[in-house]
Order: structure tokens, then sequence, then C-alpha cells
């Protein structure tokens, strides 16, 4: 599978404020931009509809793209899941 990155200056203003939010405080953040942040790395989920959104990746293992709705919340741990899978895919990205 070939993931494409979209680079920060492509992104919708509101992505982007989404993604730098989430960055400075990965503690409080609303699943549904977690939600839009995966969606705009990694497409769409390939299970969704359970307790748990996954989403493909271009390697196999760690670190998982796989969010859950705690109430409304995302679970930080799981946030901090999703800012290293797209460190990941910017690194790989580069070194094309």
């Amino acid at each position: 599978m070939v993931s494409i990155l979209i680079p920060l200056h492509t992104m919708s203003n509101s992505t982007k404020k989404i993604l730098i939010k989430i960055q400075q405080e990965p503690t409080n953040v609303k699943f549904s931009d977690l939600l839009k942040i995966c969606e705009e790395y990694f497409g769409q989920p390939r299970q969704s509809g359970t307790s748990h959104t996954v989403f493909k990746t271009p390697w196999p293992g760690d670190p998982r793209v796989n969010i859950q709705n705690d109430k409304g919340k995302a679970k930080a741990y799981q946030v901090r899941q999703v800012l290293l899978a797209i460190d990941k895919l910017k690194g790989s990205k580069n070194e094309h």
C-alpha cells in the first residue's frame, strides 16, 4: 500500500489548527478532531463501528493507528501513538 502524505501547507486551515492543538495538548483532544487528522493522513479507517477505529499504515506493528471514542474524547496514549505514526510517515516520505 502506498500512503500519500499531505504536507502541512496543503492542509485546510482548520486541519492545521487541529494538528497544532493536538501536538501542544495531547491529553485534551476531541475524538472527532483526532479522527479528522487520522483520515487526512491515513485515509478511511479499515475498521470502524466497533469500539475501535483502526487505520492501515504502510508498516507492520507500532506505532499503530487505533483510536477509541471515550465519551467524546480521544485517549491520550492513542493521541501520542497517532503523532508518532505521523512522524514516522513523514520520515519515510523524506527517505524516498
